[in-house]
């Protein structure tokens, strides 16, 4: 039976995932002491009046329950509690705009604790939820939309045994995504986007498939990608890993990373392995 436990970064969507996981079939308790975690859970699977799948939201607004976070996680193990961890996060900067636009406080900030500096030490106190994740979140650049999507996604996917392969493309001028477990820079490949007549396209399109399927240095990127993805994939499955994020970035992420991953998509899901995919630079 499913048992998540969502926290992250003040802005950065928990709520929202929260109430993701709530539609998909969840009972959702949201700012619980990280001490009654294990008491709770127990219950909530395991008692006499059992609810089903539950995810539970953890923040920094008591900082002193944080302190329990490691004792409680090893309490869920030791009762057999098989527990997954949502963590969100998103850039400094965003979180900043966000609190600005909303003009909500941030929980953390007081007379001597300017929002920053808040938002700085909210990410240190909840380093070992963020540590301990099956899935990391960045939604510097995702839309409350593509949040839900992802985190019912991903209650899906655990469904099911396996590794899910979640494949990002990206533009490094726009940063790199916080949430990969791997990056690959493909920077130093052919580069579409100084053919004129191509700069309209994506790598999702004929032109640009067409284009970077001409070099062999595209098919060797390829495959040095896929093979160390194949290499390693067996030993996160023997690890009890759920979900990896493969991140690709090119410099605007719309030609070259586009085309890596469609390619790494197409391979793996014909082979049966778990794949999603997010194009973030495409809108």
């Amino acid at each position: 039976m499913s048992f998540f436990i969502v926290s992250g970064l003040s802005g950065s969507g928990k709520t929202i995932a929260l109430q993701a996981l709530e539609d998909a079939g969840f009972y959702c308790i949201d700012n619980l002491p990280a001490a009654l975690l294990p008491h709770f859970a127990n219950q909530l699977l395991n008692g006499r009046d059992a609810l089903g799948p539950a995810a539970i939201g953890i923040d920094a607004r008591n900082r002193a329950f944080l302190a329990h976070v490691p004792e409680s996680l090893k309490q869920l193990q030791a009762q057999g509690i098989k527990y997954r961890i949502v963590f969100l996060d998103a850039d400094e900067s965003i979180l900043v705009k966000r609190f600005k636009e909303t003009r909500r406080k941030h929980p953390m900030t007081d007379a001597a604790t300017p929002l920053v500096e808040a938002i700085r030490l909210e990410k240190q106190l909840l380093e070992p939820l963020a540590f301990a994740a099956s899935l990391r979140i960045d939604t510097t650049h995702t839309t409350p939309h593509e949040l839900r999507h992802q985190v019912q996604a991903f209650a899906r996917g655990e469904e099911t045994a396996g590794v899910t392969l979640l494949f990002e493309s990206f533009g490094f001028k726009h940063g790199t995504p916080l949430d990969a477990d791997y990056v690959f820079d493909v920077r130093c490949l052919p580069n579409p986007y100084w053919q004129p007549e191509l700069r309209p396209y994506t790598g999702l399109e004929a032109p640009v498939i067409e284009f970077m399927q001409r070099y062999d240095e595209v098919q060797a990127m390829f495959d040095e990608i896929r093979g160390f993805l194949e290499r390693w994939l067996p030993r996160f499955e023997r690890e009890d890993r759920t979900y990896l994020t493969v991140a690709i970035g090119c410099t605007g992420g719309l030609h070259r990373s586009v085309y890596l991953v469609s390619q790494l998509v197409e391979h793996f899901a014909a082979k049966g392995v778990k794949t999603q995919v997010r194009h973030r630079e495409i809108k």
